[in-house]
């Protein structure tokens, strides 16, 4: 009987491994950018900082960080940092004009590559200010900072 319920954990096991290996870590900074937690976010969106959720609309319609503007990252790439961004989607013609404005762009945390990769996107714009918030909702959540709906 214990041979029988080994065999489907084991292969449960593996699976979730497999999956967890499936979304690796995001690198811990980004050339040009500057990685900020979420007290220096909660600062820069009291001053002028434009922020942008780039996770799908059913993840921005469950909770968003104040004033955030929905802008998905459509990501078909590889989760890693050598992505090829040539087989995702955003659209940077929705960022602020002003490429010297402040931009912070989250995701959900430390596993959800899309603020990284939408971070990339706009330093190759052109955009000097950008602020990669890493941690994300999560981050923010843990922090009891509010979410809008």
């Amino acid at each position: 009987m214990y041979k029988i319920l080994i065999v489907p954990l084991i292969a449960l096991f593996a699976m979730s491994g497999l999956a967890y290996a499936e979304n690796p870590i995001v690198p811990d900074g980004l050339s040009g950018a500057k990685v900020i937690n979420a007290d220096e976010c909660k600062k820069l969106i009291s001053g002028n900082g434009k922020v942008f959720d780039v996770r799908n609309e059913l993840e921005y319609g469950e909770g968003h960080l104040p004033g955030a503007v929905m802008l998905p990252y459509k990501e078909k790439s590889d989760k890693a940092a050598n992505f090829d961004s040539s087989v995702d989607k955003f659209d940077t013609s929705k960022l602020p004009s002003d490429k010297s404005a402040p931009v912070i762009f989250y995701c959900n945390g430390d596993r959800c590559w899309k603020s990284y990769k939408s971070s990339i996107a706009a330093i190759k714009a052109g955009h000097k200010n950008v602020n990669w918030f890493r941690g994300g909702i999560p981050e923010w959540q843990e922090k009891g900072y509010p979410i809008e709906k």
